[in-house]
């Protein structure tokens, strides 16, 4: 079979006229649109198969797949404004029935105003709101527009002597304008009915699954990290896991805002993925919604230093009360004499009490409660406790 003799896939545009169904099976056929549309509009006359023809194949034939599944359809023909025009120019038509009195004309004008009128706020709500060609402008003053006819077509029928079926119609179409002044409201509360249950049954969904995954695989993780030691590498992994997954599942209840504890938590959290280590960050006082950026800097530094020559429990506490901002780093290391350090080792020195002080606070490193000043690489190995300190109005001043 040559390349020539294989038919394209049926679907239709999502750019086109009215609904794309004669381009669609242009292409499909290899045909001349021209054709096509000719052949439709031929048909229309034998006793109105072309429009159930192209309304049956409108339904039936899909969408072309787009490199974007959910990009809009765009129609050049402006149906809603047509259907509009159709709607006034039958006005026009009924107000000369009823002039000359002829009562099967006002009731075949009176219900073709019924039906292109509310034709044109049902095209304007379910395809043209979804148009980018649209404007919600436009969509506003064709079922504006559509109100007022047929409110004059309704009120036209009822004050010119009707019969029986003149004032149903009539009544009928009054009614209509008054649904076309509640359907966009009736819309929207339906669409958002619709999207608040959708909510409601994901948020069922997503508790049952936490739940259970809480009962199962939280609980494994959280054994293996106490099995396993906080130091040891399984640890460290299962700890990055459970994180992931309580990430996962609660993202939606983390606060979106950020304050200092929060900061330190995410600064935690990404050490424990380099380092078999982990940091249990406290927090006492009063929040600090806004971060100073050298206690943060220093303290992301102190715990650093914490994983890499400790590891282990490495305990981060955060006091703040109206005025000041303490941070104290605890490890369980072999501690750290300043005295004894290489003068190239300028860790301790520039990044922590360094920025602190160019900050205006105060950074103290020695040995933990219970050790001795004289820690070091090869002291009391009681650990070593680093101390930040800034006042709130320094704070303020460096973020």
């Amino acid at each position: 079979m040559t390349t020539a003799s294989v038919r394209l896939p049926l679907a239709r545009p999502r750019r086109a006229v009215l609904g794309g169904v004669a381009s669609g099976l242009a292409v499909h056929l290899r045909w001349p649109v021209r054709v096509v549309r000719i052949a439709f509009a031929c048909l229309v006359f034998a006793g109105g198969a072309g429009i159930l023809l192209y309304l049956w194949f409108w339904a039936f034939i899909p969408l072309e797949r787009d490199v974007d599944a959910a990009a809009p359809v765009s129609r050049r023909l402006p149906v809603a404004a047509v259907s509009l025009a159709l709607a006034a120019v039958f006005t026009l038509a009924e107000l000369g029935a009823i002039v000359a009195r002829s009562d099967a004309a006002v009731n075949f004008t009176l219900l073709a105003v019924i039906v292109f009128g509310g034709g044109t706020v049902a095209w304007s709500l379910a395809m043209d709101a979804a148009d980018p060609a649209r404007s919600a402008r436009y969509g506003t003053l064709t079922r504006s527009a559509s109100t007022f006819i047929l409110l004059l077509a309704g009120i036209a029928a009822l004050i010119s002597r009707p019969n029986a079926f003149n004032a149903v119609l009539g009544m009928l179409s009054i009614v209509v304008a008054v649904g076309v002044l509640a359907a966009p409201r009736l819309v929207t509360l339906w669409t958002d009915l619709m999207a608040e249950r959708s909510a409601r049954v994901r948020e069922e969904q997503r508790a049952e699954i936490a739940a259970h995954l809480h009962d199962s695989v939280l609980q494994t993780l959280a054994l293996i990290q106490t099995r396993a030691g906080a130091s040891s590498e399984v640890a460290r992994i299962a700890r990055a896991q459970e994180r992931e997954l309580r990430d996962w599942l609660f993202a939606d209840d983390v606060p979106a805002s950020a304050d200092l504890a929060t900061e330190l938590r995410e600064i935690a959290a990404a050490i424990e993925l380099d380092y078999a280590v982990h940091l249990d960050v406290v927090t006492a006082g009063a929040a600090v919604p806004v971060s100073p950026t050298a206690l943060v800097g220093a303290a992301r530094e102190a715990m650093l230093n914490a994983a890499r020559h400790a590891g282990g429990e490495v305990s981060v506490y955060v006091e703040s009360t109206s005025g000041t901002i303490d941070v104290f780093v605890r490890d369980r290391g072999p501690g750290v004499d300043l005295a004894t350090l290489p003068d190239d080792r300028l860790g301790i020195r520039e990044s922590i009490i360094g920025r602190m002080t160019r900050a205006g606070g105060t950074a103290t490193v020695g040995p933990a409660a219970g050790g001795s000043a004289s820690g070091g690489p090869g002291g009391s190995g009681a650990g070593t406790e680093v101390h930040l300190h800034l006042e709130t109005t320094h704070a303020g001043e460096r973020i």
